[in-house]
Protein backbone atom coordinates (compact mmCIF):
# COMPACT_ATOMS: atom_id res chain seq x y z
CA UNK A 1 0.00 0.00 0.00
CA UNK A 2 1.56 3.67 -0.80
CA UNK A 3 1.42 5.75 1.75
CA UNK A 4 -0.22 9.29 0.93
CA UNK A 5 1.31 12.21 2.91
CA UNK A 6 -0.20 12.60 5.98
CA UNK A 7 -0.76 15.22 8.55
CA UNK A 8 1.06 14.67 11.88
CA UNK A 9 -0.58 14.03 15.26
CA UNK A 10 2.67 15.09 16.56
CA UNK A 11 4.35 18.37 16.86
CA UNK A 12 7.70 16.44 15.96
CA UNK A 13 8.67 16.07 12.15
CA UNK A 14 7.69 12.79 10.79
CA UNK A 15 11.71 11.91 10.65
CA UNK A 16 12.28 12.62 14.28
CA UNK A 17 8.74 10.45 14.93
CA UNK A 18 9.90 7.36 13.13
CA UNK A 19 13.22 7.65 14.68
CA UNK A 20 11.59 7.99 17.96
CA UNK A 21 9.32 5.06 17.39
CA UNK A 22 12.46 2.38 16.08
CA UNK A 23 14.25 3.27 18.98
CA UNK A 24 11.54 2.66 21.78
CA UNK A 25 10.43 -0.66 19.74
CA UNK A 26 13.85 -1.86 19.65
CA UNK A 27 13.66 -1.65 23.20
CA UNK A 28 10.51 -4.25 22.90
CA UNK A 29 12.67 -6.12 21.04
CA UNK A 30 15.16 -6.58 23.87
CA UNK A 31 12.34 -7.48 25.70
CA UNK A 32 11.16 -10.35 23.47
CA UNK A 33 15.06 -11.60 22.81
CA UNK A 34 15.48 -11.94 26.78
CA UNK A 35 12.03 -13.40 27.67
CA UNK A 36 13.28 -16.03 24.67
CA UNK A 37 16.10 -16.93 26.72
CA UNK A 38 13.61 -18.04 29.75
CA UNK A 39 10.08 -19.13 27.53
CA UNK A 40 10.37 -22.07 24.10
CA UNK A 41 7.71 -20.55 21.97
CA UNK A 42 4.91 -18.63 22.77
CA UNK A 43 6.12 -16.20 20.70
CA UNK A 44 2.17 -14.63 19.89
CA UNK A 45 1.11 -14.79 23.42
CA UNK A 46 4.42 -12.92 24.36
CA UNK A 47 3.73 -10.04 21.86
CA UNK A 48 -0.22 -9.89 22.21
CA UNK A 49 0.84 -9.36 25.82
CA UNK A 50 3.25 -6.22 24.95
CA UNK A 51 0.00 -5.47 22.95
CA UNK A 52 -1.93 -4.72 25.81
CA UNK A 53 0.22 -3.20 27.91
CA UNK A 54 0.63 -0.55 24.83
CA UNK A 55 -2.86 -0.39 24.20
CA UNK A 56 -3.44 0.02 27.81
CA UNK A 57 -6.25 -2.81 27.52
CA UNK A 58 -6.81 -6.01 29.22
CA UNK A 59 -6.20 -9.97 28.05
CA UNK A 60 -7.93 -13.09 28.22
CA UNK A 61 -5.87 -16.29 27.38
CA UNK A 62 -7.42 -19.57 26.62
CA UNK A 63 -5.18 -22.95 27.32
CA UNK A 64 -4.43 -25.99 28.60
CA UNK A 65 -2.37 -26.00 32.10
CA UNK A 66 1.30 -26.40 31.41
CA UNK A 67 1.78 -23.60 28.58
CA UNK A 68 3.90 -20.96 30.47
CA UNK A 69 1.13 -18.93 30.93
CA UNK A 70 2.08 -17.28 34.38
CA UNK A 71 5.75 -17.94 33.10
CA UNK A 72 5.28 -15.20 30.65
CA UNK A 73 3.52 -12.58 31.91
CA UNK A 74 5.47 -12.85 35.01
CA UNK A 75 8.62 -12.86 32.96
CA UNK A 76 7.13 -9.83 31.35
CA UNK A 77 6.56 -7.87 34.73
CA UNK A 78 10.35 -8.40 35.77
CA UNK A 79 11.73 -7.23 32.62
CA UNK A 80 9.94 -3.57 32.60
CA UNK A 81 10.02 -3.56 36.88
CA UNK A 82 6.72 -3.78 37.29
CA UNK A 83 4.76 -4.53 40.46
CA UNK A 84 2.79 -8.38 39.69
CA UNK A 85 0.07 -10.19 41.46
CA UNK A 86 -0.97 -13.94 40.73
CA UNK A 87 -4.65 -14.40 42.29
CA UNK A 88 -6.20 -17.64 41.98
CA UNK A 89 -9.77 -17.40 41.46
CA UNK A 90 -11.76 -20.20 43.54
CA UNK A 91 -15.83 -20.63 44.02
CA UNK A 92 -14.86 -19.33 47.70
CA UNK A 93 -13.25 -15.76 46.86
CA UNK A 94 -14.93 -12.64 48.05
CA UNK A 95 -14.08 -9.51 46.62
CA UNK A 96 -12.59 -8.09 49.57
CA UNK A 97 -9.28 -10.83 48.71
CA UNK A 98 -9.25 -9.02 45.54
CA UNK A 99 -9.33 -5.58 46.62
CA UNK A 100 -8.96 -5.17 49.97
CA UNK A 101 -10.92 -4.56 52.93
CA UNK A 102 -11.67 -2.37 56.21
CA UNK A 103 -9.80 -3.50 59.23
CA UNK A 104 -11.10 -2.33 62.55
CA UNK A 105 -8.72 -1.18 65.50
CA UNK A 106 -10.33 -1.18 68.59
CA UNK A 107 -7.43 0.28 70.05
CA UNK A 108 -8.08 3.46 68.59
CA UNK A 109 -11.70 2.44 67.57
CA UNK A 110 -10.82 3.46 63.68
CA UNK A 111 -11.63 1.79 60.16
CA UNK A 112 -8.01 1.14 58.56
CA UNK A 113 -8.35 0.49 54.22
CA UNK A 114 -5.94 -3.35 53.52
CA UNK A 115 -5.13 -2.98 49.51
CA UNK A 116 -5.89 -6.32 48.30
CA UNK A 117 -3.76 -7.82 45.01
CA UNK A 118 -5.20 -6.10 42.76
CA UNK A 119 -3.21 -2.34 43.74
CA UNK A 120 -0.25 -3.79 41.04
CA UNK A 121 0.51 -3.22 37.54
CA UNK A 122 -0.02 -6.46 36.25
CA UNK A 123 -2.77 -8.95 37.69
CA UNK A 124 -2.62 -12.66 36.64
CA UNK A 125 -6.54 -13.60 37.32
CA UNK A 126 -5.69 -17.45 37.14
CA UNK A 127 -8.92 -19.56 36.04
CA UNK A 128 -11.00 -16.21 36.23
CA UNK A 129 -14.21 -18.47 35.37
CA UNK A 130 -14.03 -20.24 38.77
CA UNK A 131 -15.41 -17.58 40.83
CA UNK A 132 -18.67 -16.00 41.53
CA UNK A 133 -20.22 -13.12 39.76
CA UNK A 134 -19.92 -10.83 43.04
CA UNK A 135 -15.85 -11.17 42.43
CA UNK A 136 -16.40 -10.30 39.02
CA UNK A 137 -18.16 -7.29 39.84
CA UNK A 138 -15.57 -6.12 41.44
CA UNK A 139 -12.57 -7.14 38.87
CA UNK A 140 -14.73 -5.31 36.35
CA UNK A 141 -14.97 -1.70 38.31
CA UNK A 142 -10.80 -1.84 38.11
CA UNK A 143 -10.96 -3.33 34.75
CA UNK A 144 -12.96 -0.82 33.08
CA UNK A 145 -12.61 2.59 35.79
CA UNK A 146 -9.64 1.92 37.07
CA UNK A 147 -10.40 2.95 40.06
CA UNK A 148 -11.05 0.21 43.49
CA UNK A 149 -13.96 1.33 45.91
CA UNK A 150 -13.39 -0.14 49.83
CA UNK A 151 -16.01 0.96 51.86
CA UNK A 152 -16.76 4.37 51.33
CA UNK A 153 -13.44 5.49 49.50
CA UNK A 154 -12.18 5.31 45.85
CA UNK A 155 -8.91 4.55 45.12
CA UNK A 156 -7.59 5.02 41.58
CA UNK A 157 -5.21 2.61 40.15
CA UNK A 158 -1.57 3.32 38.47
CA UNK A 159 -1.24 3.98 35.10
CA UNK A 160 0.15 0.91 33.95
CA UNK A 161 -2.79 -1.43 34.95
CA UNK A 162 -3.15 -5.06 32.53
CA UNK A 163 -4.77 -8.14 33.81
CA UNK A 164 -4.86 -10.97 32.08
CA UNK A 165 -7.04 -13.47 33.01
CA UNK A 166 -6.75 -16.94 31.91
CA UNK A 167 -9.49 -20.26 31.22
CA UNK A 168 -8.89 -23.84 31.21
CA UNK A 169 -11.28 -24.98 28.07
CA UNK A 170 -11.37 -28.76 28.98
CA UNK A 171 -12.71 -28.39 32.29
CA UNK A 172 -15.97 -26.45 33.13
CA UNK A 173 -16.96 -28.36 36.63
CA UNK A 174 -17.02 -25.50 39.06
CA UNK A 175 -16.99 -22.98 36.72
CA UNK A 176 -19.00 -19.79 35.71
CA UNK A 177 -19.18 -18.78 32.54
CA UNK A 178 -17.75 -14.76 32.30
CA UNK A 179 -20.98 -12.89 31.27
CA UNK A 180 -20.31 -11.50 27.38
CA UNK A 181 -20.54 -7.83 29.21
CA UNK A 182 -17.36 -8.62 31.20
CA UNK A 183 -15.70 -10.70 27.83
CA UNK A 184 -16.39 -7.29 26.00
CA UNK A 185 -14.09 -5.61 28.53
CA UNK A 186 -10.52 -7.95 27.36
CA UNK A 187 -9.46 -6.44 24.14
CA UNK A 188 -8.17 -9.39 23.58
CA UNK A 189 -9.47 -13.27 23.85
CA UNK A 190 -5.89 -15.78 22.74
CA UNK A 191 -6.15 -19.08 22.45
CA UNK A 192 -3.24 -21.04 22.68
CA UNK A 193 -1.55 -24.06 21.99
CA UNK A 194 0.83 -27.08 22.99
CA UNK A 195 4.40 -26.75 21.74
CA UNK A 196 5.98 -28.31 18.28
CA UNK A 197 8.01 -31.32 18.92
CA UNK A 198 11.16 -29.74 18.82
CA UNK A 199 10.15 -26.95 21.14
CA UNK A 200 9.11 -29.25 23.83
CA UNK A 201 12.95 -30.74 23.67
CA UNK A 202 13.93 -27.52 23.82
CA UNK A 203 11.75 -26.94 26.89
CA UNK A 204 12.62 -30.55 28.89
CA UNK A 205 16.12 -29.03 28.25
CA UNK A 206 16.17 -25.52 29.71
CA UNK A 207 13.90 -26.70 32.12
CA UNK A 208 14.78 -30.39 33.57
CA UNK A 209 17.65 -28.88 35.57
CA UNK A 210 16.75 -28.92 39.22
CA UNK A 211 18.93 -25.15 40.16
CA UNK A 212 16.20 -22.87 39.01
CA UNK A 213 17.91 -19.51 36.74
CA UNK A 214 17.93 -16.22 38.38
CA UNK A 215 15.26 -13.65 37.38
CA UNK A 216 15.96 -11.67 34.21
CA UNK A 217 16.92 -7.92 35.60
CA UNK A 218 14.25 -4.95 34.24
CA UNK A 219 14.88 -3.60 30.66
CA UNK A 220 12.76 -0.69 31.03
CA UNK A 221 10.52 0.71 33.72
CA UNK A 222 7.13 2.06 33.97
CA UNK A 223 7.25 5.14 33.10
CA UNK A 224 8.99 4.35 29.77
CA UNK A 225 5.87 2.09 29.08
CA UNK A 226 3.50 5.09 29.31
CA UNK A 227 6.01 7.42 27.35
CA UNK A 228 5.65 4.57 24.62
CA UNK A 229 1.87 4.58 24.91
CA UNK A 230 2.25 8.05 23.72
CA UNK A 231 4.32 7.36 20.37
CA UNK A 232 1.88 4.81 20.14
CA UNK A 233 -1.35 7.31 19.90
CA UNK A 234 1.14 9.43 16.88
CA UNK A 235 1.40 7.06 14.65
CA UNK A 236 -0.84 7.18 11.27
CA UNK A 237 -4.00 5.51 10.47
CA UNK A 238 -5.47 5.88 7.11
CA UNK A 239 -8.77 6.62 6.29
CA UNK A 240 -8.66 3.61 3.63
CA UNK A 241 -7.11 1.65 6.91
CA UNK A 242 -10.12 2.94 9.04
CA UNK A 243 -12.62 1.87 6.24
CA UNK A 244 -11.44 -1.46 6.43
CA UNK A 245 -11.40 -2.47 9.90
CA UNK A 246 -14.94 -0.69 10.24
CA UNK A 247 -15.76 -3.11 7.11
CA UNK A 248 -14.70 -6.05 9.25
CA UNK A 249 -16.81 -4.84 12.35
CA UNK A 250 -19.47 -4.04 10.53
CA UNK A 251 -19.37 -7.41 8.62
CA UNK A 252 -20.07 -9.22 11.93
CA UNK A 253 -23.41 -7.39 12.34
CA UNK A 254 -24.58 -7.84 9.60
CA UNK A 255 -22.99 -10.60 6.76
CA UNK A 256 -25.73 -10.56 4.54
CA UNK A 257 -25.34 -6.86 4.18
CA UNK A 258 -22.31 -7.12 3.30
CA UNK A 259 -22.35 -9.87 0.28
CA UNK A 260 -21.60 -13.25 3.21
CA UNK A 261 -25.64 -14.74 3.38
CA UNK A 262 -24.09 -17.70 3.70
CA UNK A 263 -22.98 -16.51 7.17
CA UNK A 264 -26.14 -14.60 8.59
CA UNK A 265 -27.76 -17.59 9.55
CA UNK A 266 -24.37 -18.40 11.95
CA UNK A 267 -24.39 -14.75 13.97
CA UNK A 268 -26.80 -14.43 16.64
CA UNK A 269 -24.82 -11.11 17.91
CA UNK A 270 -22.20 -9.11 16.19
CA UNK A 271 -18.97 -7.19 17.59
CA UNK A 272 -19.60 -3.77 19.71
CA UNK A 273 -18.09 -0.60 19.09
CA UNK A 274 -15.33 -1.60 21.39
CA UNK A 275 -14.15 -3.68 18.68
CA UNK A 276 -13.48 -1.11 16.55
CA UNK A 277 -12.11 1.14 19.25
CA UNK A 278 -9.41 -2.01 19.76
CA UNK A 279 -8.65 -2.72 16.34
CA UNK A 280 -7.56 0.50 15.65
CA UNK A 281 -5.73 1.31 19.17
CA UNK A 282 -4.08 -2.67 18.89
CA UNK A 283 -3.38 -2.68 15.54
CA UNK A 284 -1.11 0.92 16.14
CA UNK A 285 0.67 -1.02 18.97
CA UNK A 286 1.20 -3.82 16.63
CA UNK A 287 2.70 -1.52 14.17
CA UNK A 288 5.05 0.43 16.90
CA UNK A 289 6.66 -3.01 17.88
CA UNK A 290 7.19 -4.14 14.38
CA UNK A 291 9.19 -0.56 14.24
CA UNK A 292 6.84 1.37 11.90
CA UNK A 293 5.02 4.39 12.30
CA UNK A 294 1.78 3.84 10.05
CA UNK A 295 -0.76 0.73 10.25
CA UNK A 296 -0.81 -1.35 7.28
CA UNK A 297 -3.88 -3.99 6.21
CA UNK A 298 -1.98 -6.72 7.81
CA UNK A 299 -1.67 -5.33 11.27
CA UNK A 300 -5.27 -5.49 10.68
CA UNK A 301 -6.18 -8.81 9.67
CA UNK A 302 -3.26 -10.36 12.23
CA UNK A 303 -5.00 -8.90 15.63
CA UNK A 304 -8.13 -9.00 14.47
CA UNK A 305 -8.92 -12.07 15.30
CA UNK A 306 -8.17 -11.96 18.86
CA UNK A 307 -10.28 -8.66 19.11
CA UNK A 308 -13.38 -10.62 17.94
CA UNK A 309 -13.00 -14.20 19.01
CA UNK A 310 -15.12 -14.00 21.98
CA UNK A 311 -17.51 -10.58 21.14
CA UNK A 312 -18.78 -12.82 17.79
CA UNK A 313 -22.22 -14.99 19.72
CA UNK A 314 -22.66 -17.74 17.49
CA UNK A 315 -26.28 -19.18 16.89
CA UNK A 316 -27.65 -22.89 17.51
CA UNK A 317 -27.27 -23.41 14.33
CA UNK A 318 -23.25 -22.60 14.04
CA UNK A 319 -22.99 -25.38 17.15
CA UNK A 320 -24.53 -28.06 15.42
CA UNK A 321 -22.70 -27.27 11.92
CA UNK A 322 -19.78 -27.07 13.76
CA UNK A 323 -18.63 -23.42 13.02
CA UNK A 324 -16.54 -21.80 15.66
CA UNK A 325 -16.10 -18.17 15.75
CA UNK A 326 -12.64 -18.37 14.75
CA UNK A 327 -14.04 -19.96 11.19
CA UNK A 328 -16.14 -17.00 11.09
CA UNK A 329 -13.67 -14.40 10.86
CA UNK A 330 -11.58 -16.04 8.88
CA UNK A 331 -14.09 -16.19 5.98
CA UNK A 332 -14.80 -12.25 6.89
CA UNK A 333 -11.41 -11.51 6.73
CA UNK A 334 -11.23 -13.49 2.98
CA UNK A 335 -14.50 -11.79 1.90
CA UNK A 336 -13.85 -7.92 2.51
CA UNK A 337 -12.13 -6.25 0.27
CA UNK A 338 -8.23 -5.23 1.77
CA UNK A 339 -7.06 -1.58 0.47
Amino acid sequence: MEREDKPMTSDKPAKQLTELIQDESELLRKITSSIETIIVGQHKLVERILVAILANGHILVEGVPGLAKTTAVKTIAGLIDARFQRIQFTPDLLPADLVGTLIYNPRDGLFTTRKGPIFANIVLADEVNRAPAKVHSALLEAMEERQVTIGDATYPLDGLFLVMATQNPIEQEGTYPLPEAQMDRFMMKISITYPSWEEERQIIRRVAPVSSSPPAAPLVHPADILRMRALVEAIYLDEKIEKYLLDIVFATRDPAGCGLERLARYIEYGASPRASIYLAVASRALAFIRGRDYVIPQDIKEIAPDILRHRIITTYEADVDGITTDRLVADLLAAIRVP
